[in-house]
């Protein structure tokens, strides 16, 4: 499948910080992240429980779908959705080469 430049234009992302975040009340593998991405803070709920601590996001920032609709996930709405990439079992999240502040598009 492709998109056209038009399409994938569509798509905010965002550069975002992660400013709390805590386990999801109903699933074993999923956290529950507060995170601003420069328009107020946002509510994600993500699957890297089993590859990053929750005192080791805290402070970290990332790159995040910031238009995505909100979506449920396991009873906790999710506002977003965050960047990583996957090699074989492991899961690192996208983030910046140098210090940009929340907020920041990414193109």
């Amino acid at each position: 499948m492709t998109i056209s430049i038009q399409d994938f234009s569509e798509i905010d992302l965002r550069v975002a910080v992660i400013k709390a975040v805590e386990e999801h009340p109903n699933a074993d593998k999923l956290l529950v992240l507060r995170v601003d991405a420069g328009d107020g803070e946002k509510q994600l709920v993500a699957g890297i429980k089993n590859h990053y601590s929750m005192e080791e996001l805290v402070g970290r920032k990332i790159v995040v779908v910031n238009n995505l609709a909100p979506a449920v996930l396991r009873g906790v709405e999710s506002q977003g959705m965050l960047l990583a990439a996957r090699d074989g079992d492991d899961v690192v999240l996208l983030t910046t080469e140098k210090d940009v502040g929340p907020g920041s598009r990414v193109q």
